[in-house]
This record gives structure tokens, sequence and C-alpha cells, in this order.
């Protein structure tokens, strides 16, 4: 990255700083004035927008506002979306346990229940440790309440597993969910 390129981003964010949203063409034009051609402002006002530094809200073709964004209520929204879902996964798991007891439900329907509960945590668990490698994310206090509600979901799927009446219904879950390069000769 070139100096001059530098220079524009530091101004682009110097006066979105100061003035908060602010519409692109006056945006453009307060950059101007300091440094760049205008060509180049808005090439660099378009990789701040999709390094996620900066927001940009289209309102009309004509009318673009950019603001900064607020890392730290980002990240707290991102992170409460998060644990919404993790709370909807763990109810899930919770109703089909009541649910599992109360009526009789086929091998079948037991199985793609708990293989696809399986899928959904390790999904959720999967975002969860690729927040875990920014650090902003991490010291959220949501954080480590979505740890511990993803693993409240893991116990319950093996409290439901092991209360089958099925003695290998472990075996059939191993044995339909995608895992590669393990044969049924290894998971016994």
């Amino acid at each position: 990255m070139d100096k001059n390129s530098e220079i524009i981003k530091t101004e682009i964010i110097r006066i979105l700083h100061e003035n908060g949203k602010t519409r692109g063409t006056e945006l453009a034009k307060r950059v101007m004035k300091t440094v760049g051609s205008e060509k180049t402002v808005y090439r660099e006002i378009s990789a701040l927008v999709q390094t996620g530094e900066i927001d940009r809200k289209i309102h009309s073709r004509s009318h673009i506002e950019y603001e900064l964004v607020n890392l730290s209520e980002s990240v707290n929204m991102q992170l409460r979306d998060l644990h919404k879902e993790a709370d909807m996964i763990y109810e899930e798991i919770v109703y089909f346990e009541k649910i599992a007891k109360e009526e009789d439900l086929s091998d079948q329907q037991r199985l793609m229940s708990i293989i696809r509960q399986i899928h959904t945590v390790q999904s959720t668990d999967g975002i969860l440790k690729l927040l875990s490698y920014y650090p902003a994310f991490k010291k959220d206090q949501m954080y480590s309440q979505i740890k511990r509600k993803i693993g409240d979901c893991w116990e319950s799927i093996i409290s439901n597993i092991m209360h089958q009446k099925e003695e290998n219904f472990l075996n059939m879950v191993l044995e339909n969910l995608r895992i590669s390069d393990i044969g049924s000769k290894n998971v016994n």
C-alpha cells in the first residue's frame, strides 16, 4: 500500500470520526481538498467498506451515507444473534427429548432428529471457533455464555443418544454422520 493511499484512508476515518454519518459526495469532496483524486478517494472508501472499517447505507442512488463502524456494538450484535441461535438449538433439543419420551417415534425419526441436531450444533460451534480468533469477540461476556450453552447442547445430545431404547443407537448415529475416512471397523 502506498503512502498516499494510507493518508487518504486516515483522512476518511478522521472526517467520519468528527462528523459521524456523512454523505458520500461530501466525504469525497472534503478528502479531495486535503489529498487525492476523485477516483482514488472513491477507491479507498470502497476498500474501507469492504474491510468493515466503515459502513455504507444506500438510501437512493444519489444519497449514500458513510459512518464508522462501532466495533464493540457490532461484536455485541453478532454475539447476541449467535446466542439466540444457541438458545433455540438448546430448546429444540429439550423439546425433542420430551417428545421422544411421550410419543413413540420410529428409529428413523429419532436418528434423523439427532443427526440434524448434531449438524446444527457443529455449525454454531464452528462459527464460535472462527470468532475466537478475534480478540474483540473473545473478550465479550456473551462469548463465554455462548460457549457454555453449546456445551449444554452437546451434553443434552449425548444424553439423548444414551437414553435411546436400542443398544446400538450410538453406532447408528456414527454410521449416518458424514465422517470421512472412518470405516465401521474404526468406530467400534
